[in-house]
Protein backbone atom coordinates (compact mmCIF):
# COMPACT_ATOMS: atom_id res chain seq x y z
CA UNK A 1 0.00 0.00 0.00
CA UNK A 2 1.19 3.55 -0.98
CA UNK A 3 0.79 6.94 -0.10
CA UNK A 4 -0.86 7.79 -3.55
CA UNK A 5 -3.32 4.91 -3.48
CA UNK A 6 -4.49 6.52 -0.28
CA UNK A 7 -4.86 9.92 -1.61
CA UNK A 8 -6.36 8.85 -4.77
CA UNK A 9 -9.00 6.67 -2.58
CA UNK A 10 -9.46 9.56 -0.44
CA UNK A 11 -10.24 11.60 -3.15
CA UNK A 12 -12.65 9.34 -5.13
CA UNK A 13 -14.34 8.98 -1.96
CA UNK A 14 -15.40 12.92 -1.91
CA UNK A 15 -16.44 12.85 -5.19
CA UNK A 16 -18.09 9.45 -5.47
CA UNK A 17 -16.89 9.85 -9.27
CA UNK A 18 -13.72 8.69 -11.03
CA UNK A 19 -13.89 10.82 -14.00
CA UNK A 20 -13.89 13.78 -11.88
CA UNK A 21 -11.84 12.82 -8.89
CA UNK A 22 -8.67 11.88 -11.85
CA UNK A 23 -9.19 15.26 -12.95
CA UNK A 24 -8.62 16.67 -9.54
CA UNK A 25 -5.16 14.56 -9.46
CA UNK A 26 -3.93 15.15 -12.83
CA UNK A 27 -3.80 11.51 -13.41
CA UNK A 28 -5.57 9.53 -15.82
CA UNK A 29 -8.69 7.43 -15.00
CA UNK A 30 -7.28 4.35 -16.18
CA UNK A 31 -4.62 4.92 -14.08
CA UNK A 32 -6.88 5.72 -11.36
CA UNK A 33 -9.19 3.01 -11.54
CA UNK A 34 -5.49 0.46 -11.67
CA UNK A 35 -4.60 2.42 -8.20
CA UNK A 36 -7.79 1.51 -6.85
CA UNK A 37 -8.12 -1.93 -8.08
CA UNK A 38 -5.04 -3.00 -6.63
CA UNK A 39 -5.97 -1.25 -3.56
CA UNK A 40 -9.25 -3.26 -3.31
CA UNK A 41 -7.26 -6.45 -4.19
CA UNK A 42 -4.85 -6.17 -1.43
CA UNK A 43 -7.36 -5.23 1.49
CA UNK A 44 -9.37 -8.40 -0.42
CA UNK A 45 -12.76 -6.31 -0.76
CA UNK A 46 -14.69 -3.71 -2.59
CA UNK A 47 -14.72 -0.57 -1.76
CA UNK A 48 -17.02 0.92 -4.01
CA UNK A 49 -20.18 0.08 -5.21
CA UNK A 50 -20.59 0.52 -8.99
CA UNK A 51 -23.67 1.57 -10.24
CA UNK A 52 -23.41 2.55 -14.44
CA UNK A 53 -21.25 5.84 -14.54
CA UNK A 54 -21.55 6.21 -10.26
CA UNK A 55 -19.88 4.95 -7.57
CA UNK A 56 -20.50 4.76 -3.69
CA UNK A 57 -18.99 4.08 -0.98
CA UNK A 58 -19.81 0.96 0.61
CA UNK A 59 -20.02 0.00 4.27
CA UNK A 60 -15.91 -1.42 3.78
CA UNK A 61 -15.43 1.94 1.84
CA UNK A 62 -16.65 3.65 5.17
CA UNK A 63 -14.53 1.59 7.17
CA UNK A 64 -11.78 2.15 5.40
CA UNK A 65 -12.50 6.05 4.68
CA UNK A 66 -13.03 7.01 8.18
CA UNK A 67 -9.36 5.16 9.19
CA UNK A 68 -7.96 6.62 6.52
CA UNK A 69 -8.79 10.19 7.62
CA UNK A 70 -7.63 9.58 11.29
CA UNK A 71 -4.67 8.09 9.58
CA UNK A 72 -3.96 11.72 7.81
CA UNK A 73 -5.23 14.20 10.80
CA UNK A 74 -2.09 12.25 12.89
CA UNK A 75 0.34 12.07 9.99
CA UNK A 76 -0.49 16.05 9.64
CA UNK A 77 -0.61 16.77 13.75
CA UNK A 78 3.11 14.87 13.81
CA UNK A 79 4.20 16.89 10.67
CA UNK A 80 3.40 20.40 12.70
CA UNK A 81 4.83 18.56 16.08
CA UNK A 82 7.98 18.07 14.69
CA UNK A 83 7.89 22.20 12.72
CA UNK A 84 7.61 23.16 16.37
CA UNK A 85 9.66 21.16 17.64
CA UNK A 86 12.91 22.65 15.46
CA UNK A 87 11.06 25.85 14.66
CA UNK A 88 14.05 28.47 16.38
CA UNK A 89 10.51 30.53 17.39
CA UNK A 90 8.81 27.73 18.32
CA UNK A 91 11.26 24.22 19.18
CA UNK A 92 12.05 22.71 22.45
CA UNK A 93 15.35 22.31 24.16
CA UNK A 94 16.17 19.56 26.36
CA UNK A 95 18.58 20.31 29.39
CA UNK A 96 19.80 19.11 31.76
CA UNK A 97 22.07 20.52 34.76
CA UNK A 98 23.87 20.76 37.74
CA UNK A 99 21.51 20.88 40.83
CA UNK A 100 23.74 24.09 41.91
CA UNK A 101 23.36 25.70 39.10
CA UNK A 102 19.69 26.07 39.68
CA UNK A 103 19.16 28.84 41.72
CA UNK A 104 21.18 31.15 39.53
CA UNK A 105 22.80 30.58 36.68
CA UNK A 106 19.47 28.13 35.11
CA UNK A 107 17.40 30.70 36.11
CA UNK A 108 19.11 33.60 34.27
CA UNK A 109 19.63 31.78 30.97
CA UNK A 110 15.80 31.03 31.07
CA UNK A 111 14.72 34.55 31.55
CA UNK A 112 17.02 35.81 29.71
CA UNK A 113 16.32 33.97 26.36
CA UNK A 114 12.62 33.25 26.75
CA UNK A 115 12.30 37.52 27.12
CA UNK A 116 13.80 37.10 23.40
CA UNK A 117 11.91 34.06 22.44
CA UNK A 118 9.05 33.26 24.50
CA UNK A 119 7.63 30.23 22.48
CA UNK A 120 10.51 28.42 22.93
CA UNK A 121 10.05 25.18 25.86
CA UNK A 122 12.23 23.76 27.49
CA UNK A 123 12.67 20.18 29.34
CA UNK A 124 15.04 20.80 32.34
CA UNK A 125 16.75 17.81 33.92
CA UNK A 126 18.70 17.56 37.03
CA UNK A 127 21.79 15.33 37.76
CA UNK A 128 25.16 14.29 38.62
CA UNK A 129 27.73 15.67 36.12
CA UNK A 130 28.83 11.82 34.90
CA UNK A 131 24.73 11.29 34.58
CA UNK A 132 24.24 14.37 32.84
CA UNK A 133 27.25 13.44 30.25
CA UNK A 134 25.48 10.06 30.06
CA UNK A 135 22.43 11.70 29.18
CA UNK A 136 24.26 13.90 26.09
CA UNK A 137 26.10 10.36 24.62
CA UNK A 138 22.42 8.87 24.62
CA UNK A 139 20.67 11.41 23.31
CA UNK A 140 18.03 11.87 25.80
CA UNK A 141 19.28 15.33 26.08
CA UNK A 142 20.02 18.70 23.48
CA UNK A 143 22.59 20.44 25.81
CA UNK A 144 24.42 20.09 28.72
CA UNK A 145 25.42 22.63 31.59
CA UNK A 146 28.28 20.84 33.44
CA UNK A 147 31.56 20.84 35.40
CA UNK A 148 35.22 21.44 33.18
CA UNK A 149 35.57 18.14 30.66
CA UNK A 150 38.53 17.14 29.92
CA UNK A 151 39.37 14.87 26.64
CA UNK A 152 36.17 13.48 25.50
CA UNK A 153 36.32 12.69 22.51
CA UNK A 154 32.69 12.54 22.02
CA UNK A 155 31.23 15.86 23.26
CA UNK A 156 31.91 19.39 22.73
CA UNK A 157 32.69 21.48 25.84
CA UNK A 158 32.68 25.37 25.53
CA UNK A 159 33.53 26.90 29.21
CA UNK A 160 30.93 29.83 30.43
CA UNK A 161 32.04 31.07 33.62
CA UNK A 162 34.20 30.37 36.54
CA UNK A 163 32.62 30.31 40.05
CA UNK A 164 34.94 30.84 43.50
CA UNK A 165 34.36 28.09 46.12
CA UNK A 166 33.96 28.95 49.53
CA UNK A 167 35.01 27.08 52.66
CA UNK A 168 31.75 27.39 55.15
CA UNK A 169 32.03 26.76 58.86
CA UNK A 170 28.74 27.53 61.45
CA UNK A 171 28.17 30.60 63.08
CA UNK A 172 29.69 29.85 66.21
CA UNK A 173 33.14 27.55 64.62
CA UNK A 174 36.51 28.33 65.54
CA UNK A 175 37.38 29.68 61.77
CA UNK A 176 34.25 31.92 61.59
CA UNK A 177 35.73 35.23 62.34
CA UNK A 178 38.64 34.87 59.92
CA UNK A 179 38.21 36.03 56.32
CA UNK A 180 40.43 34.34 54.50
CA UNK A 181 42.56 30.78 55.12
CA UNK A 182 44.53 28.31 53.91
CA UNK A 183 42.85 24.89 52.89
CA UNK A 184 45.25 23.03 54.80
CA UNK A 185 43.94 24.89 58.03
CA UNK A 186 40.47 22.23 58.29
CA UNK A 187 43.07 19.01 57.62
CA UNK A 188 41.86 17.85 61.28
CA UNK A 189 38.17 18.89 60.86
CA UNK A 190 35.25 16.84 59.87
CA UNK A 191 34.03 17.30 56.26
CA UNK A 192 30.61 17.11 54.72
CA UNK A 193 30.86 16.44 50.87
CA UNK A 194 28.79 15.20 47.89
CA UNK A 195 27.56 11.62 47.27
CA UNK A 196 29.68 9.83 44.34
CA UNK A 197 29.21 11.09 40.98
CA UNK A 198 28.90 14.32 42.47
CA UNK A 199 31.26 17.18 40.74
CA UNK A 200 31.80 18.95 43.93
CA UNK A 201 33.05 15.48 45.64
CA UNK A 202 35.47 15.28 42.59
CA UNK A 203 36.81 18.89 43.23
CA UNK A 204 36.96 18.81 47.21
CA UNK A 205 39.09 15.77 47.41
CA UNK A 206 41.38 17.68 44.39
CA UNK A 207 41.67 20.67 46.39
CA UNK A 208 42.25 19.08 50.05
CA UNK A 209 45.04 16.58 48.69
CA UNK A 210 46.24 19.62 46.69
CA UNK A 211 46.72 21.28 50.16
CA UNK A 212 48.29 18.02 50.86
CA UNK A 213 45.74 16.20 53.26
CA UNK A 214 43.12 13.58 52.82
CA UNK A 215 39.76 14.85 53.73
CA UNK A 216 37.82 12.84 56.42
CA UNK A 217 34.37 13.11 55.27
CA UNK A 218 31.68 12.35 57.87
CA UNK A 219 28.63 12.80 55.95
CA UNK A 220 28.16 12.94 51.79
CA UNK A 221 24.82 14.95 50.69
CA UNK A 222 23.44 15.81 47.21
CA UNK A 223 23.07 19.02 46.82
CA UNK A 224 24.28 22.68 48.29
CA UNK A 225 21.71 23.03 50.35
CA UNK A 226 21.73 19.78 51.90
CA UNK A 227 25.37 20.10 53.04
CA UNK A 228 25.06 23.70 53.89
CA UNK A 229 22.58 22.42 56.13
CA UNK A 230 24.52 20.20 57.93
CA UNK A 231 27.52 22.61 58.22
CA UNK A 232 24.94 25.27 59.77
CA UNK A 233 24.10 22.39 62.51
CA UNK A 234 27.78 22.22 63.32
CA UNK A 235 28.08 18.54 61.89
CA UNK A 236 31.03 19.31 59.93
CA UNK A 237 33.21 22.18 57.38
CA UNK A 238 33.04 22.27 53.42
CA UNK A 239 33.72 23.84 49.95
CA UNK A 240 30.42 25.47 48.25
CA UNK A 241 29.85 27.95 45.63
CA UNK A 242 28.39 30.74 46.72
CA UNK A 243 24.88 30.65 46.05
CA UNK A 244 21.02 31.56 47.00
CA UNK A 245 20.51 28.17 48.60
CA UNK A 246 22.81 28.89 51.49
CA UNK A 247 21.21 29.75 54.71
CA UNK A 248 23.76 32.38 55.73
CA UNK A 249 21.84 32.78 58.89
CA UNK A 250 23.80 29.86 60.56
CA UNK A 251 27.08 29.51 58.30
CA UNK A 252 29.95 31.52 57.62
CA UNK A 253 31.86 32.04 54.14
CA UNK A 254 35.57 32.23 54.22
CA UNK A 255 37.55 32.43 51.35
CA UNK A 256 40.19 29.93 50.16
CA UNK A 257 43.95 31.72 49.37
CA UNK A 258 45.56 28.21 48.90
CA UNK A 259 45.17 26.57 47.11
CA UNK A 260 42.79 29.00 44.55
CA UNK A 261 39.30 26.92 45.06
CA UNK A 262 36.71 27.61 41.93
CA UNK A 263 35.50 25.52 39.30
CA UNK A 264 34.83 26.06 35.93
CA UNK A 265 31.33 25.78 34.23
CA UNK A 266 30.82 25.11 30.36
CA UNK A 267 27.82 23.83 27.87
CA UNK A 268 28.04 20.80 26.59
CA UNK A 269 26.89 18.88 23.39
CA UNK A 270 27.38 15.84 20.84
CA UNK A 271 30.17 15.99 18.80
CA UNK A 272 29.05 15.49 14.70
CA UNK A 273 25.16 15.25 15.85
CA UNK A 274 22.35 17.00 14.43
CA UNK A 275 20.86 19.91 16.07
CA UNK A 276 17.95 21.71 15.68
CA UNK A 277 17.58 25.10 14.85
CA UNK A 278 16.59 26.25 17.98
CA UNK A 279 19.41 24.55 19.68
CA UNK A 280 21.93 25.75 16.76
CA UNK A 281 20.74 29.60 18.04
CA UNK A 282 20.48 28.77 21.70
CA UNK A 283 24.25 27.90 21.93
CA UNK A 284 25.80 31.30 20.94
CA UNK A 285 23.13 32.81 23.00
CA UNK A 286 24.13 31.21 25.84
CA UNK A 287 28.05 32.24 25.15
CA UNK A 288 27.25 35.88 24.60
CA UNK A 289 24.99 36.12 28.18
CA UNK A 290 28.55 35.25 30.02
CA UNK A 291 30.86 36.88 27.88
CA UNK A 292 28.97 40.05 29.11
CA UNK A 293 29.37 39.49 32.77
Amino acid sequence: MEWDQINYFQTVAKVQHFTKAAKLLSISQPALSRSIANLEEELGVQLFDRKGRNIYLNRYGDMFLNRVEQSIKQIEIGKQEIWDEIHPDYGSIALSFLPSLGTSVIPKILSSYQSEFAHVKFQLHQASNQQIINQVKSRKVDLALIMQLHDDKELIYEPLLTEDLFLIVSNDHWLADHKEVDLKIIENEPIISFKDGYELQAIIHHLCHKAGFTPNVVFEGEDVGTVSGLVGAKLGVSLVPDLQVLDKSKIRLIRVNNPICKREIGIAYLKDCYKSPVVERFIPFVQRLFKTK
